[in-house]
């Protein structure tokens, strides 16, 4: 199992979304953050006063999958993400230990969400 958490453009939620959902992959926890990578300071104008923008507004989605839908759901984030510019964002793959559903007790694999199978991919237990 891995954690697999992506850092896009807020205006890319809606494809990656979508692409994951057309991957199968459902299972996925959204937040809005903000930070500072690879793109170029702004500045803006506030009240008249210039200011430098610092972090950017981005979108984390965060996922638990098994091992047959990392590759997947890593393709899905960036068909749905990528415009070619700087500020697409990043992915990060981690272990996941241990996975347990609070409502029944099930863990690992069978606590995962499972996902509906759309095409050839293994579908999560």
């Amino acid at each position: 199992m891995k954690l697999i958490t992506a850092v896009v453009r807020p205006e890319r939620v809606q494809q990656v979304k979508e692409a994951l959902f057309q991957a199968g992959i459902s299972g996925i926890t959204l937040s809005r953050v903000s930070g500072h990578g690879g793109e170029q300071e702004v500045v803006e104008h506030y009240r008249g006063t210039r200011v430098m923008v610092e972090f950017r507004e981005k979108v984390e989605f965060k996922m638990a999958v098994s091992e047959p839908f990392v590759e997947v759901a890593i393709q899905a984030i960036q068909q749905g993400a990528r415009t070619g510019e700087v500020g697409d964002g990043k992915i990060f793959v981690q272990p996941l230990e241990r996975v347990v559903r609070i409502r029944t007790g099930e863990q690992d694999n069978a606590a995962l969400t499972p996902v509906t199978e759309t095409h050839t991919t293994p579908v999560l237990v």
